[in-house]
């Protein structure tokens, strides 16, 4: 499948690679209307259900890590097809789940199955596209993907009144279901054995410690892992803010949710346009800016009415639909030969940001919008101070 030249396969192609991103942000939206209710059916805290964001993010991150050398040893098409087989079976038994501890682990196992998913969709950008149009490429993946989460929270909160919250993860059941399929019959293999023939497993896992060492990649990683940060504390504390703290019913949840994705599309159809004029470093550098002040600035309003949180935090996740293909395409640039595991540890570092957003959220919550306004404000900064310092090399050359 080297690079795709009918414009017809193109275009085919980016819609499914960006429905199977859209597995991490669909797995946690659609459910997030529902926190509250499985917490009373579960006899849970608030805090241990909370967890199962936690703990979701934990098996993104470790199945990830696991899956991008992988793939560059074996080739995309098995991992990404027993990656989703895993994803329909722990979906389908979290809809059974009976206790808090078995929603968790099983959560694990889902997020385990749904980050093949994640990570080999971008990395088949590097085997299918030319490296110049990975920016462009993976913006439009963007787009497509932030439709699940602009409809998951308002399916989720109506499926949760009609038929409850094991309704939702039967759902996502199906959905693995129809993707397994689709990639099973129509995605072949694009990463042939020519170009992997020279990478035992041993080299494709060590190709780690090489991006670890290199400081622009964890500079880009760490940006995007932070700006990743900043939006979890949100998707964790949001619910408990909006529905709680602010009285919104839980059927209108969705629509505050999703103008969020709306900003993520508006900023996004706007980042590739602004591509053709300036460099990816210039953007993220504007754009990782903008998420420190909008932090700031929730921070010092935030708690003082609804509109007053809801506004801030448009461009604080508004603007991750600009900085993860951005951040990912200087990535994929910087290692083509290596772009399973260089996607796996970005994806996953953001993930991980993501996890320990929402674990600190979860801990500090008192009730008020505060913890989620402190993580989101500290995230964001962090995201500008990284970038920062990415650039001092590059001065010294």
């Amino acid at each position: 499948m080297h690079s795709v030249r009918n414009p017809q396969q193109q275009v085919r192609l980016i819609v499914l690679l960006g429905v199977l991103v859209a597995f991490g942000p669909l797995s946690i939206d659609m459910y997030l209307p529902a926190l509250p209710a499985i917490a009373a059916d579960l006899a849970a805290s608030v805090a241990r259900i909370q967890l199962t964001i936690g703990g979701f993010l934990a098996g993104f991150c470790g199945g990830m890590l696991l899956y991008g050398p992988l793939s560059d040893r074996y080739g995309r098409r098995p991992v990404l097809l027993t990656g989703l087989t895993l994803y329909l079976a722990a979906s389908l038994a979290c809809a059974a789940a009976q206790t808090a501890e078995q929603l968790i682990a099983l959560r694990v196992l889902q997020a385990m199955g749904g980050g093949a998913a994640t990570v080999m969709a971008r990395a088949i950008v590097r085997d299918a596209f030319p490296l110049s149009q990975a920016g462009h490429v993976l913006s439009l993946m963007q787009q497509i993907t932030m439709i699940a989460p602009l409809l998951a929270p308002l399916l989720g909160g109506w499926l949760l009144l009609l038929a409850g919250w094991r309704s939702l993860f039967l759902l996502l059941a199906v959905i693995g279901a129809i993707c397994l399929a689709v990639v099973t019959l129509h995605l072949p293999e694009s990463h042939p054995p020519s170009g992997r023939n020279d990478i035992t497993l041993g080299k494709a896992f060590r190709a780690y410690g090489h991006l670890l060492l290199d400081l622009p990649t964890m500079g880009y990683s760490l940006a995007l892992g932070m700006t990743f940060g900043a939006m979890f504390a949100y998707i964790t504390g949001s619910p408990f803010v909006y529905i709680e703290y602010f009285g919104v019913a839980v059927q209108h949840y969705g629509y505050l949710f999703g103008l969020n994705i709306v900003a993520i599309v508006l900023f996004s159809l706007l980042n590739r346009q602004l591509l053709h004029r300036h460099s990816i470093d210039t953007l993220l550098q504007w754009q990782c800016a903008i998420v420190a002040v909008a932090g700031i600035v929730l921070w010092l309003t935030g708690g003082s009415s609804l509109w007053l949180t809801v506004l801030p935090l448009l461009f604080t996740v508004g603007m991750t639909g600009s900085i993860g293909p951005n951040a990912m395409a200087r990535l994929l640039q910087l290692h083509s030969t290596r772009a399973g595991a260089a996607m796996a540890l970005a994806v996953s570092g953001q993930f991980a940001c993501g996890m320990l957003a929402s674990a600190l959220v979860a801990s500090l919550f008192d009730g008020s919008p505060r913890a989620m306004n402190l993580l989101v404000m500290v995230c964001g900064l962090a995201a500008w101070l990284c970038l920062q310092l990415i650039r001092l090399p590059l001065r010294q050359k």
